[in-house]
């Protein structure tokens, strides 16, 4: 990200009377060392009438001296800059190795060089004082630096000094205030005592509003500005000047513009000179204004450009109701940690401890704002092979009338707080609640753990020394054995009530289990009691079938849910107990199948609920769990069978996936809805230390990882789009597979036939003409079966191993025979990365629905194009993908869409970073991130388990050439000719550049050399010579190759910048490249291949 600031300051003098002025010293040019680079620079000074020179002082500094040949009452100077603000590291430099290690000596030569910034000025008292105070502990150079820097920020309190001069060191430590110049020359003095060389930097501090406010420390300016400032340089071997601020306690960064840099502070005035005797008066103005910015992740729109976009949204809207489309849409965000991007739960692992914490919240935060009165359930989620456990999931239920479904939150308890529970609070909460229902207390059982089991397993278990040399789950095992062993194996651990709600009697019934041993004994393990039920040792009868309510379909019409009064029904009298278990008492066992489970976990009261067929009979129990829960005092955690699908309910889950936390959200009916769900999960996600985004080693800066699925149907399944109207995912899949640009401009890193969501026709080239056979199949005018879509082309969306999930649409849950779940009408487009805005987001569901219109009223009957090798080649580089997203809209406008390509820019720099660009005479040579499929490798043993990794060594970057003539100039990289092609700009070529970037022992060609740095040369035909260049670095250039993670944006964007040079052309005259033509890949030149 860089941003363009224009930086105007103005400083007016007004004398009392007309005065001769000595030559006067202007010192208020960006110094020649400054990081920002300076694009345009403008002294003004007036009056008009006066000479100018400029020079350099004898510490290289620029200044301008100007003399005055007629008295003058006014004296105006500005300056205007034109600077670019770019993020670099403070840290990026090495240290000699003599200096790493702090107190260190310079080198003689070194020492008598640096001699004036070596002079101590002062050594009052009070200075010697805080020296002694401050830590003396052995330390790094750099912790030394950093610790001084922040113990002066702490004790000094800034403030504004508009007097003249600077206070000695004494006066601001007796007064423990300073301004930034008090300060800088204080910190210049600690350091000199300490024997390093420092000097006096004045300048000016430019301050930019963030885009995001911070969620810790101070919030920062709310507006651009800009000051004079002044701060210290301290000399390190092998780093040279590095900058401190103790006005911030932080290293000078970016917008830190050196003017002047000085030993001592006399000499960096901004304004110097000589005058007569007079009364003078002085002002000054300061302003940045934002010239030129990139788009990007943190800021994709302005104002203007999202109520435009937010327009075409509503018109979208207006024609899919106009339509009769009824169309929903829902998706799966995911999200990773703010704080901590490095743990496994963040990177690999489905779980951790963390993340289970942040779901918490974020499934709090989300109910406040979406489902007030609505109930909190703990499910469980999906478990996949090779996972220890199943994975939880949070979910939030709430009609869509109103209605509440649970009226007091203070009695859904706290899943990180112990309320005391015990197996005494579940036996009395299951009683009260057997009671409500009027049921038998008798049929309530104890459940136990199988004692025998455990003893048995103890002494086979190995002994403690050895346990931890041993894998992973039986570490897991001797935790929970040992748990198990520490508590009294023959006490209940919880209560289970056998109940379900009788098709034949119409009310709740139970059934008194008997089991051999005479007693309840749980399954081993120690997940909740409600799925370690010994339901084998009960009989399989008819009966069972006759009491229970068979599921609904979800093609059965329903109309509004009925109001049900609800209340605690007390105890219940004998008579009626006795009634009401004369209906089912000579039941026999195994009649009930199902049961409800009490258990305490943790000090919570958790509450196993079976699984019922019906919606009404499931908020008949709730209720009578909450007035059980009101009546006693007590707080419960709904767990278990989660309530059966019903379009009247709405709902939001938060799950666990590897690396990422998904929110599974609520289809939205509308334009509106869907812009206040996606922005809602966005800010919550925020506040819940939550981020959609992360950043690789090398500081790109990538989605979540989890990606972002669309999911397009309709409120009830009978009214999906798709079902009703097949044609319209035929359009679909024929408009993706026309335009590339639909199917990698939005995607994940991972791309090609063995990622998350391959394309139809990547690697599996006969896809293609069966799909021609499909199309032919499904008409615009006759009906089509239902059943017919699923078979149509349940074969041919999947992946190479004919995964139907992994498929870039996915049609599970279209109208699969499977099960009811697999009848939603549901269409999952699987294509989508994380987008690091809501905005960026929205726009991504707004093309999806702005296609769905379009189709909707005009089916698609374009032909499918063989792409061929030209998907892995031309459209791996972002400029033939822009070309082909410029068609995407193009079509949209002419259906009344009026999309405009610049809204997509974010996208291209969120996607495909620009590594960098340099000008050289007239031609302009960009470098930027091109996509890279990456191959599957073979499977090999990883812990364990059988593991296809994927070859992540080979990059690719496209080069784009501006104003490139073809007959006078030829571009090589590391001495190969690049085989440039002509784009839709005039005078612009593009090539790509594939290249081993990185050495792996497992991979694709492991005894190829790597091929970076990558050096680009444009040569000049008519001297054979190099003319200028730059060279592109995989990794740090000095060597510094961090490990971590980049801890925030800044740091990210500074790594990226890093690694790309507008220098390092080759010198000296050179051999003209032949021409490399690859007839597969004829837009890329793979420098893995020998050349000619």
């Amino acid at each position: 990200m860089g941003i363009q600031i224009a930086l105007y300051h103005l400083t007016r003098y007004r004398y009392d009377k007309p005065i001769q002025l000595g030559p006067q010293t202007i010192r208020l040019r960006p110094a020649p060392h400054t990081r920002a680079p300076v694009q345009s620079y403008s002294l003004k000074v007036s009056p008009k009438k006066h000479f100018l020179n400029w020079q350099q002082d004898p510490f290289g500094n620029f200044l301008a001296r100007v003399i005055f040949p007629e008295k003058i009452k006014a004296l105006q100077i500005e300056v205007d800059i034109v600077v670019d603000i770019r993020a670099f590291n403070p840290f990026d430099f090495f240290l000699e190795d003599y200096a790493q290690e702090f107190p260190f000596k310079y080198e003689s030569w070194l020492a008598d060089e640096l001699e004036p910034y070596l002079e101590v000025k002062e050594s009052g008292p009070l200075l010697k004082q805080f020296l002694k105070e401050l830590p003396e502990k052995e330390k790094t150079t750099n912790e030394f630096l950093v610790n001084t820097n922040q113990a002066l920020n702490e004790y000094l309190k800034y403030i504004i000094r508009m007097e003249p001069g600077i206070q000695t060191c004494e006066e601001t430590l007796k007064l423990r205030s300073g301004s930034c110049r008090d300060m800088a020359w204080l910190l210049c003095q600690i350091f000199r005592h300490h024997g390093l060389a420092t000097r006096f930097a004045s300048g000016y501090l430019a301050q930019l509003k963030a885009d995001v406010e911070n969620l810790d420390g101070p919030p920062g300016p709310q507006k651009d500005i800009t000051d004079l400032h002044a701060w210290t340089e301290v000399y390190l071997p092998g780093a040279g000047w590095v900058g401190l601020d103790p006005t911030s306690g932080n290293f000078a960064a970016e917008g830190h513009i050196p003017l002047c840099c000085t030993p001592n502070p006399s000499s960096a005035a901004p304004i110097a000179g000589t005058m007569e005797a007079c009364e003078s008066t002085m002002d000054f103005e300061m302003s940045i204004l934002r010239i030129e910015e990139d788009h990007r992740a943190t800021k994709p729109y302005t104002e203007k450009q999202w109520d435009e976009i937010n327009a075409l949204g509503q018109k979208v809207e207006g024609d899919l109701q106009t339509h009769d489309v009824r169309l929903t849409m829902g998706g799966e965000p995911t999200f990773v940690s703010v704080d901590d991007r490095e743990s496994a739960e963040w990177k690999i692992a489905a779980l951790g401890e963390k993340k289970k914490e942040r779901g918490s919240d974020m499934l709090l935060r989300l109910k406040d704002r979406f489902a007030p009165g609505g109930l909190l359930f703990h499910g469980q989620g999906k478990w996949y092979p090779g996972e220890m456990l199943p994975r939880w999931s949070f979910n939030c239920y709430w009609p869509k009338d109103g209605k509440h479904i649970w009226e007091d939150d203070a009695l859904l308890a706290e899943s990180c707080k112990d309320y005391g529970h015990d197996v005494k609070t579940a036996e009395r909460f299951m009683t009260c609640l057997a009671e409500s229902l009027n049921l038998p207390c008798d049929a309530i059982l104890p459940a136990r753990e199988d004692a025998a089991y455990y003893l048995w397993k103890e002494n086979r278990l190995p002994i403690e020394g050895d346990i931890y040399k041993t894998d992973l789950f039986e570490k897991t095992e001797r935790k929970r054995l040992q748990k198990m062993l520490n508590s009294h194996l023959g006490d209940p651990v919880g209560f289970v009530l056998p109940l379900t709600y009788s098709q034949k009697k119409n009310k709740w019934i139970s059934n008194f289990w008997k089991f051999r041993s005479g007693h309840l004994i749980l399954a081993i393990g120690d997940s909740p009691i409600g799925l370690r039920l010994p339901l084998n040792s009960l009989p399989f009868l008819s009966e069972t079938e006759e009491e229970t309510f068979a599921k609904r379909s979800p093609f059965q019409q329903m109309g509004e849910l009925q109001t049900i009064e609800y209340r605690f029904a007390g105890l219940t009298p004998e008579e009626a107990k006795a009634e009401s278990a004369k209906s089912f008492e000579k039941d026999p066992t195994g009649t009930v199948r199902h049961a409800l489970c009490a258990e305490s976990r943790e000090g919570k009261l958790h509450l196993f609920l079976p699984p019922i067929s019906h919606i009404e009979h499931f908020l008949e129990l709730v209720r009578n769990i909450e007035n059980v829960a009101k009546h006693l005092g007590i707080p419960v955690i709904l767990e278990g069978y989660s309530p059966p699908s019903d379009h009247r309910i709405q709902n939001f889950k938060v799950t666990p996936d590897p690396g990422v936390l998904e929110i599974n959200m609520q289809p939205a009916e509308s334009w509106d809805e869907l812009v206040d769900i996606t922005q809602t999960i966005y800010k919550e996600a925020r506040m819940a230390r939550l981020t959609p985004e992360k950043f690789q080693p090398d500081g790109r800066r990538t989605g979540s990882g989890g990606g972002h699925h669309l999911v397009t149907g309709a409120a009830i399944p009978e009214d999906s789009p798709y079902l009703r109207r097949p044609d319209l995912l035929k359009s679909l899949i024929l408009f993706w597979q026309n335009h590339p640009s639909l199917s990698y401009f939005f995607s994940s890193q991972f791309i090609g036939p063995t990622s998350q969501a391959p394309r139809i026709d990547e690697a599996r080239h006969e896809s293609l003409y069966e799909l021609d056979i499909a199309f032919d199949q499904i008409s615009e005018k006759e009906e089509v079966p239902l059943w017919l879509v699923d078979r149509l082309f349940r074969n041919l969306l999947t992946d190479l191993t004919g995964n139907t999930h992994r498929a870039e649409f996915c049609i599970d849950k279209l109208y699969s025979p499977d099960s009811d779940t697999g009848r939603l009408g549901l269409l999952e487009m699987r294509g989508f990365e994380m987008a690091p805005h809501p905005q960026m987001s929205l726009l991504m569901t707004l093309l999806v629905r702005a296609c769905i219109a379009c189709f909707w009223k005009t089916p698609y009957n374009h032909k499918l194009i063989r792409w061929g090798t030209r998907l892995h080649d031309q459209f791996m580089l972002p400029q033939r993908l822009w070309e082909d997203l410029a068609d995407v809209v193009q079509f949209l406008n002419s259906n009344g869409y009026s999309f405009q390509l610049d809204w997509f820019r974010p996208f291209l720099e969120f996607r495909f970073p620009k590594y960098g660009s340099t000008q050289i005479g007239p031609v302009k040579l960009e470098l930027r991130l091109a996509l890279e499929a990456w191959n599957v490798m073979g499977e090999e043993l990883y812990q364990g388990a059988v593991s296809r990794g994927v070859d992540a060594a080979v990059e690719r970057l496209q080069v784009k050439i501006e104003g490139f003539i073809d007959s006078r100039y030829v571009v090589t990289c590391n001495g190969r000719r690049l085989p440039l092609k002509p784009t839709s700009e005039n005078g612009t070529f593009i090539a790509g550049v594939r290249f081993k970037a990185w050495p792996t022992p497992s991979g694709l060609h492991p005894t190829l050399p790597v091929n970076s740095p990558l050096v680009f040369d444009v040569i000049d035909l008519r001297y054979n010579r190099s003319i200028g260049g730059c060279t592109y670095h995989v990794e740090h250039q000095g060597g510094r190759n961090e490990e971590d993670l980049p801890m925030n944006e800044q740091a990210a964007e500074g790594r990226c910048l890093s690694r790309f040079q507008e220098m390092g052309h080759s010198p000296d005259k050179c051999k003209i490249p032949l021409t490399e033509i690859n007839p597969e890949f004829p837009h890329t030149l793979d420098l893995r291949k020998k050349g000619p």
